[in-house]
């Protein structure tokens, strides 16, 4: 069972309230329902779905649902199942599905007022055409598609209501959603719709994920810082060897044979580390600014007597 479909299975196990239930039901009719003279059919990969519209239209206008099933004659040969109600005049209604002949169009802000309606409509919306991926996954991404594009500006509304901003998007001449992709947002919008199990394993997942990343970034930090102190080590060796062979180090100043002996006694430590060893060899404490100093002052050296060489190497 994916991610998603853990969702939604948390929604349909939880109670609805009250104020929720004709605004869950004007979800699910309108992204999923069709209406077909006269008769209301809501089409669905879920036979707990389609169970819960049956329990939920009997109790509420006393309505009788037929379900039917449908097997894809594909490779892939889904089972989809029908609800069917063929006196949905009450629903219809009740649910603000109908405006001017056109069904759902768009999404009728009687039903939508209060808080609570608008958490029951994305219940609705999320069991009709919500995805969500596992927190597990490389990305978070949780979606809401529609069929319609007034719907979906009116869905984008209600996320923004609710202090979750999503991101509108044509995928097709009859596909429009709205997503979402960051994780804490997500989790609010799973907080809100009071799937409190799917949103503990979301957020055990976060925390474990931002952790490993927290780790990898700071071992990549110290690796890089790693790498720079070996490769400025090493230049300054390349330095020291090249005053060692073109030139004599003893008469450098007391200082620099101090840098030069350092680092040749310890040729992977960073500045930092040959300022401590400065303090227990030579019973004094030299700055890591203070050895920068000196091994540029190395450096320039280097760079003279190369010059001097090649100068004299030149004239013959």
């Amino acid at each position: 069972m994916s991610f998603a479909q853990t969702v939604k299975q948390e929604i349909l196990q939880t109670a609805l309230e009250p104020c929720e239930e004709v605004a869950f039901l004007s979800a699910l009719f309108g992204i999923n329902g069709q209406l077909n003279e006269g008769t209301l059919v809501l089409k669905s990969i879920s036979l707990g779905l389609i169970k819960r519209i049956v329990e939920m239209v009997k109790n509420r206008y006393g309505e009788t649902v037929i379900i039917k099933e449908e097997k894809e004659i594909n490779l892939k040969k889904r089972r989809y199942y029908h609800g069917i109600i063929e006196n949905p005049n009450k629903l219809i209604n009740e649910c603000g599905l109908l405006e001017m002949g056109v069904y759902a169009e768009r999404i009728d802000e009687l039903i939508i007022q209060s808080r609570c309606a608008k958490i029951g409509f994305l219940k609705g919306a999320f069991l009709a055409s919500g995805s969500l991926n596992s927190p597990t996954s490389a990305s978070y991404h949780l979606e809401i598609s529609t069929h319609k594009a007034l719907y979906n500006e009116d869905l984008q509304a209600i996320f923004e209501s609710l202090n979750i901003p999503s991101k509108p998007l044509k995928r097709s001449q009859s596909q429009f959603i709205n997503y979402i992709k960051e994780s804490e947002k997500i989790a609010d919008f799973l907080r809100i719709i009071e799937t409190n199990q799917a949103l503990f394993t979301f957020e055990d997942e976060r925390i474990k994920r931002d952790f490993y990343n927290s780790i990898t970034r700071v071992m990549n930090i110290e690796l890089a810082n790693q790498n720079k102190t070996l490769k400025a080590a090493d230049k300054q060796l390349e330095n020291i060897a090249i005053l060692e062979n073109l030139s004599d180090v003893s008469n450098l100043p007391e200082g620099l044979q101090e840098a030069i002996s350092l680092r040749k006694k310890f040729p992977e430590s960073s500045l930092v580390e040959l300022s401590n060893k400065a303090l227990e060899i030579y019973s004094k404490l030299i700055s890591k600014s203070g050895l920068n100093h000196r091994f540029r002052q190395i450096e320039a050296l280097a760079k003279e007597a190369m010059e001097n060489y090649h100068e004299k190497n030149n004239r013959y």
